[in-house]
């Protein structure tokens, strides 16, 4: 069954691949040399990454709600599962080929595969999916004192456990989205999603009409956000390298 797209999250979503691109083109220039930026402790870059992440886990847990009020088959929430795990393994794959030693093994897509199964799961629980998320926040500060109290819980460091996220350290990769706590993000979005529905449904309104082009291109963006999310990386990568090829060439050029 085919159901019209909502522009409005579809919007957001390009909102957030908008947002994404600009950080990744500074990180990048920063890779080869264009910037001298700390992405990794610099709070101007940090908080950036995680109002990005957050974005993108909340669009994720509205989708959901929306999914599950349409009634979506099981069988094509595991089709889009498959996407984002497959496409998680690529992120693995051309990580490693770059950043042998710090590689994502579990980013914002592995946790986005692991969270969307956990969502489905426990999309009835209504408004306990609030309390739920606060209880998330609350594991992450408590695994911190715990770690304090008893050293040996040092076993959540490695990198079979670490992606609870119930660690005293952050691991060495390039990205990092644990459980813990970012599953209240997509959580909140769920619940958030279901008080729209019933609420406010004309928000999430499918085919809202709207005479701001911007709204357009984002919505348009949002319906291709995870091709676009495995493609954008090597074509920004692939075009500074062609850049620094040709400044090698011709070294009169700025």
């Amino acid at each position: 069954m085919l159901f019209r797209r909502l522009d409005f999250l579809d919007a957001l979503r390009g909102l957030a691949i908008v947002w994404m691109t600009a950080y990744h083109l500074c990180f990048d220039l920063n890779h080869f040399g264009y910037l001298r930026q700390d992405f990794y402790a610099d709070p101007l870059w940090t908080w950036q990454r995680t109002a990005i992440v957050t974005l993108f886990l909340f669009t994720a847990g509205l989708g959901q709600s929306v999914a599950v009020d349409r009634r979506q088959a099981w069988a094509r929430f595991w089709r889009r599962w498959a996407q984002v795990a497959g496409a998680a393994l690529l992120v693995s794959a051309g990580s490693y080929a770059m950043y042998p030693q710090s590689f994502i093994y579990f980013g914002v897509l592995h946790g986005l595969a692991v969270m969307l199964v956990i969502v489905r799961l426990t999309a009835g629980w209504g408004r306990w999916l609030w309390l739920l998320g606060g209880t998330a926040i609350s594991l992450k500060f408590l695994a911190d004192g715990a770690h304090a109290l008893w050293p040996a819980l040092d076993f959540l460091n490695h990198k079979a456990l670490n992606w609870l996220g119930l660690v005293s350290r952050k691991p060495i990769t390039e990205d990092y989205v644990p459980l813990i706590p970012w599953l209240v993000v997509m959580w909140w979005g769920m619940a958030a999603g279901n008080w729209v529905q019933r609420q406010r449904p004309h928000w999430l309104a499918p085919q809202a009409k709207t005479d701001f082009a911007a709204l357009k291109v984002l919505a348009g963006l949002g319906r291709w956000s995870l091709s676009y999310y495995l493609l954008h990386q090597p074509v920004l990568i692939g075009a500074l390298m062609g850049l620094g090829a040709l400044k090698q060439a011709w070294p009169f050029l700025p």
